[in-house]
């Protein structure tokens, strides 16, 4: 995984889990787990939360179920048909690395994923993205920066009137949090 390290990996991770009140026990879907780190970071913290990690890549998959295979609280798939709603939905770096995908056409993928994470939820989402208010100089060919003003006003109007965005931490980027 592209992350800098595991302290900005734990923050977005807090930062995403705003979308979660208090101690709840929730199920929670995460969109694009990877390795499943996220699910570590639950279990560290006491949440024995029913956990789906869903990934496009296989291998990400079969890494994850090695990891927690023996958890029962946790299940793991990389075929989005089978994912079922869960009561929130959390999404870490998926909208990071266009690589060589025109602007206008990952930001309609952009678009598109955020409907899937909103049919995906029963009381709300949570997403992070490169924020454009990064440095220029320091910004890489291959990733993509968005607007976080056009993210919430996207949220606000087609998703729900209780969004908020988060771009108060120490990275280069923003959360937004989309309770129902």
């Amino acid at each position: 995984m592209d992350w800098n390290s595991t302290e900005s990996q734990e923050l977005r991770f807090a930062q995403l889990l705003t979308i979660v009140p208090g101690d709840d026990q929730v199920s929670l879907n995460d969109y694009g787990c990877g390795y499943a780190a996220l699910l570590d970071y639950l279990r560290a913290r006491g949440r024995d939360w029913d956990y789906r990690g869903f990934d496009v890549s296989a291998e990400m998959i079969e890494a994850a179920s090695a990891r927690h295979g023996n958890t029962a609280s946790a299940s793991f798939t990389s075929q989005s048909d089978v994912l079922k709603p869960a009561d929130y939905t959390v999404a870490s770096g998926i909208f990071n690395v266009k690589q060589s995908e025109p602007q206008d056409l990952w930001r309609e993928y952009v678009e598109d994923t955020l409907q899937t994470l909103d049919g995906l939820s029963v009381r709300g989402f949570a997403f992070n993205m490169l924020s454009t208010y990064s440095d220029v100089e320091k910004r890489r060919d291959g990733l993509f920066y968005e607007d976080p003003l056009r993210m919430f006003d996207h949220c606000k109007r087609r998703f729900s009137r209780q969004v908020a965005l988060l771009h108060d931490y120490p990275l280069y980027e923003f959360t937004v949090i989309v309770r129902k």
